[in-house]
């Protein structure tokens, strides 16, 4: 017991704290709440991706190819998931009938994977769905509260996608 305690005591030394910025604890300060949040907007997407009869992670790769067809490794690098786990739910959604898979003409051994009109028309389902739900919370929070995170979320994304790419 005595050996966690001062383990802990080492992580959280007044050392430690002396050489963080007063913007490094507040970054710092948010990172529970933005993992929290992250949970709550995946709940809230399974709650929404249900109004078209799909999950989250289904609703994510139809949104992704309803624009245009996509390769399985481009839909992965797009939403940050691995390549395996966009393939198992591509074949899914193919299964279905929601997506096909079409010739790539740019690489022969990489097919685009394509929505389909019903995979189209349950997209539909759920975007209506979402925007319901984005009127309704967005409403209370208002819009230039969500323009003032949303840039900050966007900051915070460039940066930290820079900070991987160097490590």
């Amino acid at each position: 017991m005595t050996r966690i305690a001062k383990r802990q005591n080492a992580v959280k030394s007044s050392e430690s704290q002396r050489h963080i910025s007063q913007a490094g604890e507040i970054l710092t300060s948010l990172i529970v709440p933005v993992i929290r949040l992250e949970g709550y907007f995946s709940r809230a997407g399974e709650t929404i991706a249900a109004a078209g009869g799909q999950t989250l992670a289904r609703w994510l790769v139809l949104e992704t190819v309803g624009e245009a067809p996509a390769t399985v490794a481009h839909i992965a690098r797009g939403l940050g998931y691995t390549r395996q786990s966009v393939q198992r739910v591509a074949d899914l959604l193919s299964q279905d009938g929601l997506t096909q898979y079409a010739a790539n003409p740019a690489h022969q051994r990489s097919q685009l994977v394509r929505i389909t009109p019903l995979g189209r028309s349950t997209l539909s389902s759920i975007q209506r769905a979402q925007r319901i739900w984005a009127d309704r919370v967005g409403s209370e929070i208002g819009k230039a509260e969500l323009l003032k995170a949303s840039a900050v979320v966007d900051n915070l994304t460039r940066i930290l996608q820079a900070e991987q790419q160097t490590h």
